[in-house]
């Protein structure tokens, strides 16, 4: 019997936004792929940049889609963060939190002692996203890292996937502190490896198998953990980014809904001018990436493309590939 994409792994780690759910509602396919990973006994874990809300709030929203979840489930970057800082101020230090209500949690959960601005001198600044966040609360960080006080970020996405669209994130709160201090912060999230660690720890799982809908964050950063990673085309990244992706973020597997981790992946195949998979093929020819075979917006074509322009050992901007791959 032919082996699913997840076979071989002993948990599946996945993104929220773009994989499981887009804002308020569940991406098609997620709800019942995940309920079917877990009937078959697979662990499902939860590997986020959202640092905003605690790990019930969103375990209780997944829930709500029908995934049986619970709240040790969600690995969340704001406890990598609170990991991170607690590596970098004594135990009980002051600590000026900017961000949403799950951070300040974790924060005080650690034993740090909370305060509301810069004038309660606070050792260290942690920052994440929350949609309330405001000027005087990046004005009070700024006051506080000029003061001194360690800066620890708990991602830097720029952008996050909502139903209307895609919306400025945490990196854009960040850059704005930057732009006044003159320093970067430590980043605890993807695509830095704590968060995965994190997970890997607090999951039991020595093989698991990451999938996420970020290059620049998820893809990167399993790779960097050392994680054979998925990435679905259901959120942020498209094939335009994917085809043009360096070789330190490219995915193991490339999906176009969570529904193929339960069929068996296959790779395309050398072919004299290309790569072909199942009835379709991408060939170069000079410089020109072209769909010879099959449907040009289709996944297999879009694999093969990817075969073609990884091989080539040429600067994406130097080829001419066919714009039906991305558009």
């Amino acid at each position: 019997m032919a082996k699913k994409l997840v076979d071989g792994y002993d948990a599946l780690f996945a993104d929220l936004d773009g994989v499981v759910y887009e804002g308020g509602k569940a991406i098609d396919h997620a709800v019942e792929t995940i309920g079917r990973l877990k009937s078959d006994g697979m662990r499902v874990g939860y590997v986020t940049n959202n640092s905003s809300r605690k790990p019930q709030t969103i375990a209780d929203q997944i829930s709500a889609y029908g995934i049986d979840v619970l709240a040790e489930d969600v690995v969340s970057s704001g406890q990598s963060g609170v990991e991170l800082l607690a590596t970098l101020v004594e135990p009980g230090a002051k600590v000026l939190v900017v961000g949403g209500e799950g951070l300040r949690t974790y924060t005080e959960q650690a034993g740090f002692e909370l305060v509301s601005d810069s004038s309660g001198k606070p050792d260290a600044v942690i920052q994440g996203f929350s949609p309330d966040l405001g000027w005087k609360d990046l004005a009070e960080a700024a006051y506080s890292i000029q003061n001194g006080a360690k800066w620890v970020a708990t991602n830097s996405d720029w952008t996050i996937p909502q139903e209307r669209g895609i919306a400025p994130g945490n990196g854009t709160l960040i850059s704005a502190v930057h732009t006044a201090v003159g320093q970067l912060p430590l980043i605890a999230g993807k695509p830095e490896i704590a968060i995965f660690e994190t997970a890997k720890k607090r999951l039991g799982s020595s093989r698991p198998l990451f999938v996420g809908d970020r290059i620049d964050t998820d893809i990167l950063g399993a790779n960097r953990a050392g994680i054979d990673s998925v990435l679905v085309l259901t959120g942020v990244s498209r094939p335009k980014e994917l085809l043009a992706t360096s070789a330190e973020s490219r995915p193991t597997y490339v999906i176009s809904d969570l529904r193929e981790l339960l069929v068996p992946y296959q790779e395309p195949k050398k072919t004299k001018f290309g790569y072909s998979l199942r009835g379709s093929e991408v060939e170069l020819l000079g410089n020109k990436v072209r769909v010879t075979a099959g449907d040009p917006r289709g996944i297999d074509a879009l694999r093969c493309a990817c075969a073609v322009v990884w091989a080539s050992d040429k600067a994406i901007h130097t080829l001419d590939v066919e714009s039906e791959l991305y558009e």
